[in-house]
């Protein structure tokens, strides 16, 4: 593994490994502890207590975040006739079908997220390949399989949160920049956190949340305290 430089070591230095921060401590020292001169991605991530392999415990979903994510995101569409039409005037920036489907098999990937009408489903399987490792296959429980074209791409401009846990029964996802006010930051992961929550699936026994991090993109983790977080939603 290669070794971290001397500024995250001395960012790393500075986070108290055995304590569970709140989540304001945390979104506040995470900040100050910044150390590139980019303005870095806040990250969070969610351990659960499900197995993936079974399908009520395969967490998935998307939540529209309050202050969005800081970040344009270029949206392709995946329509025809007049859901092609409500696409463009909702502020798609790629619509097509075929053509499209041959350029990404070609290796062209210059969109951020993928939305599809039902009917166009068939047209795009055989790129599953493709999109899939990629997070970008449309997906039903995430709102990207849909007839109401415009809302779902309103929604993906304005910065919304898709997220889904992996094989390690772990969610990554993203809740805003560091560049945005603590206070926004916050109710944006308290946004995710809530609609994870809300996920808990009927056949999971015991804890279902196993622990919270965050980080910078660049920066430290900071484990936060769960019993916190709960207070936090429930008020």
């Amino acid at each position: 593994m290669k070794k971290r430089g001397k500024k995250y070591q001395k960012a790393r230095a500075q986070v108290d490994r055995n304590k569970r921060y709140s989540l304001d401590e945390a979104i506040s020292l995470m900040k100050k502890i910044k150390y590139t001169k980019f303005d870095e991605t806040a990250d969070a991530s969610f351990r659960l207590n499900v197995d993936p392999k079974n399908a009520d415990q395969n967490i998935k979903g998307s939540v529209l975040l309050p202050h969005g994510l800081g970040k344009q995101f270029r949206v392709l569409v995946f329509a025809k006739g007049d859901k092609e039409k409500e696409a463009l005037n909702a502020g798609a920036d790629y619509v097509g079908g075929e053509d499209l489907v041959k350029k990404i098999q070609d290796g062209w990937f210059e969109f951020d997220k993928v939305i599809a009408t039902p009917d166009m489903m068939g047209v795009i399987k055989n790129i599953g390949k493709l999109l899939g490792p990629k997070g970008l296959m449309p997906n039903p429980k995430l709102g990207t399989v849909t007839m109401d074209i415009a809302k779902a791409v309103k929604d993906a401009k304005a910065g919304k949160a898709d997220f889904k846990v992996d094989k390690q029964s772990i969610i990554h996802t993203s809740f805003g920049k560091l560049s945005f006010e603590d206070s926004k930051l916050k109710e944006n992961f308290l946004a995710i956190f809530e609609a994870i929550v809300k996920m808990r699936p009927p056949s999971v026994k015991g804890q279902y949340i196993k622990s919270v991090a965050i980080s910078s993109t660049m920066g430290p983790g900071f484990k936060l305290d769960l019993s916190q977080l709960m207070n936090a939603i429930s008020k």
